[in-house]
C-alpha cells in the first residue's frame, strides 16, 4: 500500500489542543511525564486524546491492563468527537505526519493494544482496520522508539 489517498476525501487536520505544548513547557527534554502530572495533563485538558492515550500508555507498562484500556476507551471518544468537529465523516485519511492528529491515532492504537491483552478479537479486527484506514503508516510509527520527544508525541 503506497499511502494515497484513493477515495478523494481531503484528510482531516486537528486543530492543536493545548496539550503538546503544555507537556512542552512542563517536562525536561526527553523524559515522559509521570502520574500525578498525566493525571493533571487529563484534568486540565480533559477533552484531548493525547492526554489519555499518554495516560493509558503508563498504565500498560506498568501491567495495569484493564485501566489501560478504560483509559483509550475514553481518549477514543474523545477523538471521535474532535474528528466529527474537523470535518471527518466517518472515513478518510488522519495523517500521522500532521501532528494535532497524534493523540488520536495513538488512543485507537492504545484500545487496540487493550482490547488485544483482555481478548476481544471483533474489536482488535475493527480498530486495525480503523486504524489503517485512518492512516496505514500510524501504527509502525507509533511502535517505532524515538528519542525525540515531539515523535513519542
Amino acid at each position: 500500500m503506497t499511502g494515497e489517498n484513493l477515495l478523494g476525501v481531503p484528510p482531516t487536520l486537528l486543530n492543536p489542543d493545548g496539550v503538546e505544548e503544555a507537556l512542552a513547557a512542563s517536562a525536561n527534554p526527553g523524559v515522559s511525564p509521570g502520574g500525578p502530572e498525566l493525571e493533571a495533563l487529563a484534568r486540565q485538558f480533559p477533552t484531548s486524546s493525547l492526554a489519555w492515550a499518554l495516560l493509558s500508555d503508563r498504565a500498560f507498562e506498568a501491567g495495569e491492563i484493564l485501566p489501560s484500556y478504560a483509559y483509550a476507551r475514553v481518549g477514543y471518544h474523545r477523538g471521535l468527537d474532535a474528528l466529527r468537529k474537523g470535518g471527518w465523516r466517518g472515513h478518510g485519511p488522519v495523517p500521522w505526519s500532521h501532528e494535532p492528529n497524534r493523540g488520536v491515532l495513538r488512543s485507537l492504537y492504545a484500545l487496540r493494544r487493550g482490547a488485544e491483552a483482555i481478548g476481544e478479537t471483533d474489536e482488535v479486527v475493527r480498530l486495525t482496520e480503523f486504524l489503517n484506514g485512518a492512516d496505514p503508516t500510524a501504527a509502525a510509527a507509533i511502535e517505532k522508539p524515538s528519542s525525540a520527544a515531539s515523535e513519542r508525541l
